[in-house]
């Protein structure tokens, strides 16, 4: 199920993690409850990594941390864009 959620503030939600967060209502609802700029580090911190492997893992670790209740990621110095 694809729904539609809020962007960042300069990162456009990528599919990949607009369909993993789509499909985990509790995602959804902490998704939208955080700031243009809270999504934007979300996002970035799952679109600078290097590997398909760490990106599936960072999509992951999203969904399960915004439905823990985090707003941010976790140890990482931020977008730097």
């Amino acid at each position: 199920m694809t729904t539609t959620l809020s962007t960042g503030t300069v990162h456009e939600l990528p599919t990949d993690l607009r369909n993993a967060l789509s499909d985990a209502p509790g995602a959804v609802k902490a998704w939208e409850s955080l700031t243009p700029l809270a999504r934007n580090e979300w996002i970035c911190w799952n679109i600078e990594v290097k590997q398909e492997s760490t990106r599936q893992n960072h999509i992951q670790r999203t969904v399960t941390e915004l439905q823990e209740g985090k707003r941010r990621p976790c140890c990482w110095l931020g977008c730097i864009h």
